[in-house]
């Protein structure tokens, strides 16, 4: 069962998004692996946007990743990592497409209400950096038979 790191943005809490937000993902037979809310610590942020460092948005957006609490979750399900992504839809919500997320709530391109991981490598890397391995719960749901066939 893959797994994939969310992160529920502050423009998303401000917004008072966030039951929406992680219903989409349960409505699509995703499960929640792990979830917390938590006002990010800086030196967490900066590595976690590393990658970034060098590019001109990245003081801006350390800045803004700090400023205010945020949801991190862990969700799984079969393939999930292009799941999530293809719920969120295009980075910039102004080129979202219409029934996803930042189509339906996004009009920029930083304020992107959730952060998803991109490949299996970066959500190993992203999972292990907010949660603990014993964070981390399996389980089967009732409906969970009928949302993936064997």
């Amino acid at each position: 069962m893959e797994r994939t790191l969310i992160i529920i943005k502050p423009d998303a809490m401000h917004r008072m998004l966030v039951g929406r937000l992680l219903t989409r993902f349960e409505e699509k037979g995703l499960r929640f692996a792990a979830m917390k809310l938590q006002q990010s610590p800086r030196a967490q942020v900066e590595k976690h946007y590393a990658v970034h460092k060098e590019r001109p948005f990245y003081a801006a957006l350390v800045d803004f990743m700090t400023s205010a609490p945020v949801i991190v979750a862990v969700l799984e399900g079969p393939g999930a990592i292009g799941v999530v992504r293809n719920i969120l839809g295009a980075t910039d919500g102004k080129q979202a497409a219409p029934g996803t997320i930042r189509g339906d709530y996004g009009i920029d391109k930083q304020y992107n209400l959730v952060h998803a991981s991109d490949s299996p490598e970066t959500a190993r890397f992203e999972i292990e950096l907010f949660f603990k391995p014993e964070e981390l719960v399996s389980y089967q749901r009732a409906p969970d038979r009928w949302i993936v066939s064997n």
